[in-house]
C-alpha cells in the first residue's frame, strides 16, 4: 500500500449489524465512541449498523417482489383527479 496517501485516523473498525449481532472488521475512517472485543480476541472501535449484507433482504435471497403494477394505477388514478379539476 502506498505510504501518506490515507487519513490519520483510517484504521480497522468493528462494524456491527444491530439486528443479527453479524461482525465485520473493515477499514474505515468513521467516527466511533465505542469499543468492543470481535471475535478474534482484539479489541477495536466499534461501529453499529442497521442493515448489513448479513442482513439485507437482496444478499440474504429473501426478496419481497412489489406490486407495482398497482402502484402505477393507483397514481394514475390520483392524476386523473388532479387534472380533472
Amino acid at each position: 500500500m502506498k505510504k501518506e496517501i490515507h487519513p490519520d485516523n483510517y484504521r480497522p473498525v468493528l462494524f456491527v449489524d444491530s439486528s443479527n449481532g453479524a461482525e465485520f472488521i473493515i477499514p474505515s475512517t468513521v467516527a466511533t465512541k465505542e469499543t468492543k472485543k470481535a471475535k478474534d480476541g482484539k479489541e477495536y472501535p466499534m461501529f453499529n449498523v442497521e442493515i448489513s449484507s448479513a442482513t439485507h433482504p437482496f444478499y440474504t435471497g429473501q426478496e419481497k417482489s412489489l406490486d407495482t403494477a398497482g402502484r402505477v394505477e393507483r397514481f394514475k388514478q390520483k392524476q386523473a383527479k388532479a387534472s380533472k379539476k
